[in-house]
């Protein structure tokens, strides 16, 4: 099983440099960073985890320039987001950014995509609270003509592209319905997600990893209902603060790569916690 991690990276916290570095000299498999572009003060949609919104959510380093430099230092690390708010995004630019991240890092980069939880983050981008998985849709199919081998024109419901030279390309081969990098997709299990996922990703990214005995075989269920082959589909648990019976049971299930959680810490605290979870790789 490949252990990958990732952290809430900071102007606070270990450098993106330093924290890569000691990854891959470690054995860790990759790093996957979240995204904020801000948080609005007013605070009026409640924390999902409850209690008070933890100080780096606010202060959170982009991702794709901290995986760029990430990318810079490091030969077999592979890179990732966990996740990307494609709604938030234009999707023109975002398509050039994944692109040339996976160029430069010879293929080493995820998409991880999810659709928010803060409302008035994505009002501030413009996005429609009740529409924004139709929205993040529309924008993955944007991007996936961008990234075809061919100039490919793309007429959405809520954006459109001309055929166009878009270069660089991501590195993977289609893959089914799948056009660009490996992508995964994050959320709650139920059907909405899992015919998402079915639609035009490779995969789930489940945080925490609770309750994939029941959920599992649903996302299987739909995935060869929709005819994409059993054998590719992938399921990462995310932000897993592991021990070996659960690691075990995740291996049992299939699962070939977990992400484990690090605290938005300075250096010392940061390799401390890498070095005890040193146990699982």
């Amino acid at each position: 099983m490949r252990i990958a991690t990732t952290i809430f990276l900071t102007d606070e916290t270990v450098t993106p440099v330093r924290l890569a570095r000691e990854l891959e000299q470690r054995g860790f498999a990759g790093l996957y960073l979240p995204e904020h572009t801000h948080i609005p003060v007013s605070r009026r949609t409640p924390y999902p985890a409850g209690g008070d919104l933890p100080r780096e959510y606010g202060r959170t380093l982009d991702p794709f320039v901290a995986l760029g430099q990430a990318a810079a230092v490091t030969e077999r690390l592979t890179l990732g987001t966990g996740i990307t708010l494609v709604a938030q995004h234009d999707p023109v630019d975002l398509a050039k950014q994944v692109a040339t991240l996976d160029h430069l890092s010879g293929g080493r980069f995820t998409l991880g995509v999810g659709y928010g939880w803060n409302v008035e983050e994505a009002a501030d981008h413009g996005v429609e609270w009740s529409t924004r998985r139709e929205l993040a849709r529309d924008r993955m199919a944007l991007m996936r003509a961008l990234w075809s081998a061919e100039p490919t024109a793309y007429e959405g419901e809520f954006g459109s592209v001309q055929a166009s030279f878009a270069f660089p390309k991501p590195t993977q081969a289609p893959r089914g319905p799948v056009v660009g990098p490996r992508t995964l997709i994050g959320g709650g299990a139920g059907p909405k997600l899992f015919a998402a996922i079915a639609e035009h990703a490779d995969g789930w990214l489940p945080i925490g990893g609770r309750g994939l005995t029941e959920s599992v075989p649903k996302l299987r269920a739909a995935w060869e209902e929709a005819g994409r082959d059993p054998k590719e589909l992938q399921v990462v648990p995310y932000a897993v603060l592991p021990d070996a019976g659960k690691l075990a049971h995740y291996a049992e299930l299939g699962i070939e790569e977990v992400v484990l959680q690090l605290p938005p810490a300075g250096e010392r605290e940061v390799l401390r916690v890498l070095d005890g979870y040193a146990a699982f790789l």
